[in-house]
C-alpha cells in the first residue's frame, strides 16, 4: 500500500504528469506542423475540431478505464488479489464492445452530422477525412487503457510514462514524414497527421502489452490465470465506470458544442480558440497527473479502512498540484505570445490569442485546486455523484456560452470567461458534497 510521504506521492504523480506533458507536446506538435503545412489555417482548424471530436468519444473509453483503476486499487487495499484478473479481463472485453459502437458512430453517423451543422462545408469534409482515419486508434486505446488502469492502481506509473514516450516520439517523427512527405513517405497533409497519431497509439499499446506480460505485478496478482469475462465484475465495472464514462463524454461534448458555435460565428474566432485549446493542454499536465494519483490513494486508503488520512492526502496533493501548475503553465501569464507562436506563427492571431490566454490563466489554478475534491469523490467510488456534478457544470457552461456568443456577441476574450463558470461550479458542488454527505463508506 502506498505511503503518504511527498516522495511517494510524487513517485506516482510525476510519471503520470510526464505522460500528460508528452501528450500535450504531441498535440502542440500536430498543430505546429499543420499550421506550417497549410498557412490558410483551414487544415489547422480541421485537425483541431477533428481531434476534439476524437477525444470526446475517447473519453467514453477512458472513463471506463478510470473505473477499472478505482476497482483494482480498492481490491489491492482489501487484499483481494484473486479478483484483479477478473476485473482486468472484464475491462478488456467491455472496452472492446464500447470501441466497436464508437467506431461505427464515427465512421457512419458523424460524417452526415458534420456536414449538417458546419457552416464551412470544406472544413466539415476535412474533419471527416481526419476522423475516418483516427477512429481506428480506438481499438488500440481500449487495450492501452485497461493495462494503464492495472499499473496506475499498483502505483507503477513509470510504465505508463515509457509507453507515452514511445507514442510521443513516434508521433513526432511520423508527423514530419507523413504530413510533408519526407523519408520516403508520400505527402499526406492532414491525413498524414491522422495516420501518424494512429500508428503511434499502436506502438504505445505494444509497449504496454510487453510490460504487462513480463511484470512481477502481473505474476503476483495472477492477472493471466484469473483473466476472464465475469458478469459480477462487469456489473461492478459499470456501476463505477459508466458514470465516469458519461462524465468524460459530457465534459468534452460541451467543449465540442462550444467550438461548433465559434465555427458558426467566424473563422478568426475559431482559429484564436484553437490556439488557446492547444496551449490549454499544458495546464492539464499536473491536473491529470494528480487526478490519477488522488483516485489511487483515496481508493486504497478507504479499502484499508484508513478514512482518517483522507484530508491529509487532499492537502498534500493540492499543494503539489498548485506548485506544478505554476511550473507548467506560468508561460500563459508571463510570456503567452511565445507559446502561441509555437502553435501558430500567423501574426494575425497572436496578440488576441495571447491576451485571451493570460485572461483565463486564473481559471486553471481554480481547476487544479478543486480537482482534488472532485477526484476524491471519484476515488471513493461515488462516481454517480461526480456524473451529476458534471451535468450541472456542463449545463451552466453551455447556457453562459450561448449567451456570450449568440446573444451578447462579445469579444472572444470575454467568451472564454466561461472557464471560470465551469470550474467554479465544479468546486462549489464538490466541497458541498464532501462536507455534508456520508461518502467515506461507499462499498464497491
Amino acid at each position: 500500500m502506498l505511503d503518504l510521504r511527498y516522495k511517494t506521492i510524487l513517485g506516482v504523480a510525476l510519471p503520470l504528469m510526464t505522460s500528460s506533458f508528452i501528450q500535450a507536446i504531441v498535440l502542440i506538435t500536430d498543430s505546429s506542423f499543420i499550421s506550417r503545412y497549410d498557412p490558410t489555417s483551414l487544415a489547422f482548424d480541421a485537425v483541431g475540431n477533428g481531434g476534439l471530436l476524437y477525444i470526446t468519444v475517447f473519453m467514453a473509453l477512458a472513463g471506463m478505464g478510470d473505473g477499472a483503476q478505482i476497482l483494482i486499487a480498492r481490491r489491492i487495499g482489501q487484499r483481494q488479489i484473486d479478483a484483479i484478473g477478473r476485473i482486468f479481463g472484464t475491462t478488456i472485453f467491455t472496452l472492446f464492445f464500447i470501441a466497436i459502437v464508437l467506431f461505427v458512430l464515427l465512421q457512419f453517423a458523424l460524417p452526415d452530422a458534420l456536414r449538417y451543422y458546419s457552416a464551412n462545408k470544406t472544413l466539415a469534409g476535412m474533419q471527416n477525412d481526419y476522423i475516418g482515419i483516427r477512429s481506428y486508434a480506438l481499438f488500440f486505446a481500449m487495450i492501452s487503457l485497461a493495462i494503464q488502469a492495472f499499473f496506475i492502481a499498483n502505483g507503477k506509473t513509470w510504465i505508463v510514462l515509457i509507453a507515452a514516450l514511445t507514442t510521443a516520439l513516434s508521433n513526432v517523427l511520423l508527423d514530419y514524414f507523413m504530413i510533408f512527405g519526407e523519408g520516403g513517405f508520400p505527402e499526406l497533409g492532414l491525413k498524414g497527421a491522422a495516420w501518424a497519431s494512429t500508428i503511434a497509439d499502436f506502438l504505445g499499446m505494444v509497449v504496454l502489452m510487453v510490460f504487462l506480460f513480463f511484470s512481477k505485478e502481473g505474476k503476483q496478482m495472477q492477472v493471466f490465470s484469473h483473466f476472464s469475462f465475469n458478469l459480477p465484475s462487469m456489473k461492478e465495472l459499470f456501476n463505477v465506470g459508466s458514470p465516469l464514462m458519461l462524465q468524460g463524454f459530457i465534459a468534452l461534448t460541451t467543449w465540442t458544442v462550444f467550438f461548433t458555435w465559434l465555427e458558426q460565428r467566424g473563422s478568426a474566432e475559431l482559429t484564436v480558440s484553437q490556439n488557446i485549446r492547444s496551449i490549454y493542454f499544458l495546464c492539464y499536465v499536473p491536473v491529470w497527473g494528480f487526478a490519477g494519483t488522488t483516485k489511487t490513494y483515496i481508493s486504497q486508503y478507504i479499502g484499508r479502512g484508513k478514512q482518517q488520512s483522507l484530508k491529509f492526502i487532499q492537502r498534500r496533493i493540492q499543494f503539489l498540484t498548485l506548485i506544478f501548475l505554476f511550473i507548467s503553465f506560468h508561460g500563459a501569464i508571463f510570456y503567452p505570445e511565445v507559446l502561441i507562436r509555437m502553435i501558430n506563427p500567423n501574426q494575425a492571431y497572436i496578440a488576441q490569442s495571447a491576451e485571451t490566454l493570460r485572461f483565463i490563466s486564473g481559471s486553471i489554478f481554480m481547476y487544479g485546486f478543486f480537482s482534488v475534491y472532485f477526484q476524491t469523490i471519484n476515488g471513493s467510488g461515488n462516481t454517480k455523484v461526480t456524473f451529476l456534478i458534471e451535468i450541472v457544470c456542463g449545463v451552466c457552461y453551455l447556457i453562459y456560452s450561448y449567451y456570450l456568443i449568440k446573444v451578447a456577441n462579445l469579444d472572444i476574450m470575454w467568451i472564454w470567461s466561461n472557464e471560470y463558470i465551469y470550474f467554479g461550479v465544479m468546486g462549489i458542488l464538490s466541497i458541498v458534497y464532501l462536507r455534508y454527505f456520508d461518502w467515506k463508506k461507499k462499498e464497491i
